[in-house]
């Protein structure tokens, strides 16, 4: 698991000018609640489906200079995090 959580932070930083996410830690706790049912015998099939709720904005300044796209600072305000 460690090893996903720094691809996905090296893939927002070297790849992607601007993305939403679900934040990390928090799809690891409800992954680990689904396992923990499905140990205690719980049937996959009868768990309920769950979507992400909380997304995370993030915008890497250096891939959208180098492709040159203008992002409005009115929306890099409202970014949850910007990677320089």
């Amino acid at each position: 698991m460690v090893e996903l959580r720094r691809e996905e932070k090296n893939h927002a930083r070297a790849t992607v000018n601007k993305t939403s996410r679900v934040p990390t830690l928090a799809l690891d706790r409800r992954t680990a609640i689904y396992v923990d049912k499905i140990l205690k015998d719980a049937k996959p099939a009868d768990l309920r489906f769950e979507e992400a709720t909380k997304f995370e904005f993030v915008i890497n300044l250096k891939t959208v200079k180098a492709i040159g796209l203008p992002i409005p600072e009115s929306v890099r305000t409202r970014a949850d995090k910007v990677i320089k």
